[in-house]
């Protein structure tokens, strides 16, 4: 092994009600690529927060390059070397690339050479940026770019990576890990979080492995199978999803339609839908993939009544609910999750309880004679957390305490149990460790074989190509026809999401 960069020692983070770390030792390897591994709830965003400066540790030390490293706060980690990426982009839509970036900089130096700084950098490293470009009008992949770029900027020792690859194209993907590779030869050490394990053994050397806060293993993951991986992480066998006999053979009535679909977007840098068609059958899972940003939020809005669409244009069990409000929609089982989990689907600052309550009133039953129901109301939280396993001390904890994967199974599972007619899900899995994201997609699974519609729209394919029925993509707003996912190919699903839509589709079913 190359020489340690970065070691921790005992490392203990506390919070009430929760050991987030427990006497945390390991090593990171000078020029390494060192995976991060763990279920949601693991402890790995504390702890590499705490790398980062945002945490204090309670307990524990930290060395890096053999001196003692305790930051106060990120600038003091940027200026030791150290750099990180996080899972949410922290970039302004109206802004340029330069002015982002300038934006995370201590000292930017002028901006006509920070643009040619960017130029430089970006190109020597496979990442080619356009400094003028104006962040709303960046695609996804282009996006994480901006970031990836502002780290490198300041010559970093050591990079955090937090799920980077969520929102890139399997060809963005090998770009970013031709990159990683570079850095690593150049010397910078890399700890890389990723729930998609396939990943981490075809990049990372060594991994670390958490369970509930402490450290439980370590391995090299180029010589363990991904399911050997999430097994250490849960510490049990993993169960696949398994399909009901029968199910998504047959097809039930038309649940939902949607017809010749146009609308604008509400945000500025959005993509507007244009005539969206699509027929969907109860106990069918119809899955939608696609790069991000090419209407995906906004296919959401339009279904889930947050945005109204033409007369006509969606219905449901043949009912016109195309002007209807949301709430209107889930009293006739018209549900949606959408993608963005702390912000959309939960108040970060309302408890559990609260949040159960905000898109479980209707159909749960939580209000009575206009006031909230709050024992009803809690069961229904504590319900949830109880069928989906999220943990957190309890419903009374505010949605911004749980971790990512953990809130994504209270908001998955707050719609499911509430016996949608239709759910809408994006990104149903995003962030979610291999034991959840199982789980999801066999809830998912067992919603369907009860009879209910689902539209899953997620950029996983091999989730996709796991639960749905059919498959569809969404290019540029436009909705490809749906195919049957048995025997689809991955050449075919490329010129899919590529756009080549319409003729793909017809040749496929003529042929």
């Amino acid at each position: 092994m190359s020489d340690t960069l970065l070691s921790l020692r005992g490392l203990t983070k506390v919070y009430p009600a929760v050991i987030a770390n427990s006497d945390i030792s390991f090593d990171i390897g000078a020029g390494e690529i060192h995976a991060l591994l763990g279920e949601n709830g693991a402890g790995k965003s504390t702890l590499v927060k705490t790398i980062y400066g945002l945490h204090r540790p309670d307990a524990g030390t930290m060395t890096l390059n053999g001196q003692p490293y305790a930051p106060s706060e990120p600038r003091a980690a940027r200026a030791a070397g150290v750099a990180m990426v996080f899972q949410h982009f922290s970039l302004f839509d109206a802004l340029d690339v330069a002015e982002n970036i300038a934006l995370g900089m201590e000292n930017p130096p002028p901006m006509r050479q920070l643009a040619q700084r960017i130029r430089d950098v970006s190109n020597a490293y496979g990442l080619p940026l356009d400094p003028a470009r104006i962040l709303g009008d960046l695609s996804a992949g282009e996006r994480q770019r901006v970031e990836i770029i502002r780290c490198l900027l300041q010559d970093p020792r050591l990079l955090i990576m937090d799920e980077p690859t969520s929102v890139l194209t399997p060809q963005e993907v090998e770009i970013l890990f031709q990159t990683l590779r570079k850095l690593r030869d150049e010397g910078t050490s890399i700890l890389y979080i990723s729930h998609k394990l396939e990943e981490i053994r075809a990049l990372c050397e060594r991994a670390t492995i958490l369970r509930l806060g402490k450290v439980v293993g370590a391995c090299d993951p180029r010589e363990a199978s991904a399911r050997e991986l999430a097994e250490l992480m849960v510490g049990t066998a993993l169960k696949p999803p398994t399909r009901a006999a029968g199910a998504g053979a047959a097809q039930g009535e038309v649940a939902l339609e949607i017809r010749n679909l146009s609308a604008a977007s509400p945000r500025a840098f959005g993509t507007a839908l244009s005539e969206v068609n699509l027929v969907l059958h109860k106990g069918e899972v119809l899955g939608i993939g696609g790069v991000a940003g090419n209407g995906q939020d906004e296919l959401l809005l339009a279904l889930s009544g947050e945005m109204r669409t033409a007369p006509g244009s969606v219905l449901l069990a043949g009912e016109d609910v195309a002007q209807l409000p949301p709430n209107e929609r889930r009293a006739r089982g018209l549900l949606a999750a959408p993608e963005e989990r702390l912000g959309h689907a939960a108040v970060p600052d309302m408890t559990l309880i609260e949040n159960a309550f905000l898109t479980g009133a209707v159909r749960e039953g939580l209000e009575r004679h206009g006031f909230v129901d709050w024992r009803r109301t809690r069961g229904f939280a504590e319900k949830v957390i109880a069928t989906f396993d999220v943990r957190t001390p309890g419903p009374d904890r505010i949605a911004r305490s749980l971790s990512g994967g953990n809130l994504q199974k209270f908001v998955i599972g707050r719609e499911i149990l509430q016996d949608p007619v239709v759910l809408v899900v994006n990104q149903p899995t995003w962030g979610v460790d291999a034991a959840a994201a199982a789980a999801i997609r066999q809830a998912l699974l067992d919603l369907a074989a009860k009879g209910a519609a689902v539209i899953v729209v997620s950029q996983d394919l091999d989730e996709l190509m796991e639960i749905a029925d059919r498959f569809a993509a969404l290019n540029a707003g436009r909705l490809s026809g749906s195919v049957p996912v048995e025997g689809l190919t991955i050449g075919r699903i490329g010129l899919m999401l590529g756009g080549a839509h319409d003729m793909e589709v017809a040749r496929a079913e003529a042929g």
